[in-house]
């Protein structure tokens, strides 16, 4: 069981002077859900190298028990800052990709034409795309061979408005993910609070809500690939 876990090179919260990134504990948490079940991991990202972390994910109250498995971690640390470039992947080196959040996607994912060749192509030889929080903005710029948008008439989910609301960012983020997806003819879902767990698969496809959802989501991409 080979995974690909593709992470934002992104820094740069818009034009506000604040940084960001992807946030630690949706890579963290998938990481050892996938390590922890015996997967070979493969990080990549748009630019290689070192992806910027969300220093909102380091605060204390972000932290959680697999943030911190992997601060001592030095071989995923080791890891993390080679990540490869993107445009070097192939979909038949691979099981699955999953994709972890952070707002650093909403830049740099959202219409990236490598990202977009491989979730296509995934999807394609049936094999899973997965992506939580606001990661699932990577499926916006892909298509079915019909050139109609690959989420509509789908179940997915993602940072609801009201979460980008409760963090602040509505004004400051390039757009609103829920409307997004929405706006694409997909069929939308989330929890019924906030911040709370939730993930939901549409046949090879498999989305979270939020950071709450990273592991669960992780877990979901693993039996999909276990139905294989």
């Amino acid at each position: 069981m080979k995974i690909l876990m593709v992470l934002t090179s992104h820094d740069r919260m818009g034009d506000t002077g604040h940084a960001t990134g992807f946030w630690l504990e949706e890579f963290a948490a998938p990481y050892y859900v996938f390590k922890d079940a015996g997967a070979e991991i493969v990080l990549a990202s748009p630019a290689g190298g070192q992806p910027p972390v969300d220093p909102n994910s380091l605060a204390e109250g972000a932290l959680t028990e697999e943030t911190r498995r992997f601060e001592a971690d030095s071989d995923a640390k080791t890891r993390l800052a080679a990540t490869r470039k993107l445009c070097d992947i192939e979909v038949a080196d691979f099981d699955a990709v999953f994709y972890p959040g952070g707002h650093g996607p909403l830049w740099d994912l959202t219409g990236d034409a490598d990202s977009r060749r491989l979730i296509e192509g995934f999807l394609a030889a049936n094999r899973p795309v997965a992506a939580v929080c606001h990661a699932p903005t990577v499926l916006l710029g892909a298509r079915t061979l019909a050139g109609e948008p690959l989420v509509k008439g789908r179940r997915v989910t993602g940072f609801t408005n009201s979460e980008e609301e409760a963090v602040g960012l509505v004004g400051v983020v390039p757009h609103l993910l829920e409307d997004a997806l929405k706006a694409q003819g997909a069929r939308y879902e989330r929890s019924d609070d906030d911040f709370a767990p939730f993930q939901v698969r549409d046949g090879l496809l498999v989305t979270g809500q939020n950071p709450a959802s990273s592991a669960p989501t992780a877990r979901l991409l693993l039996e999909v690939l276990a139905e294989r």
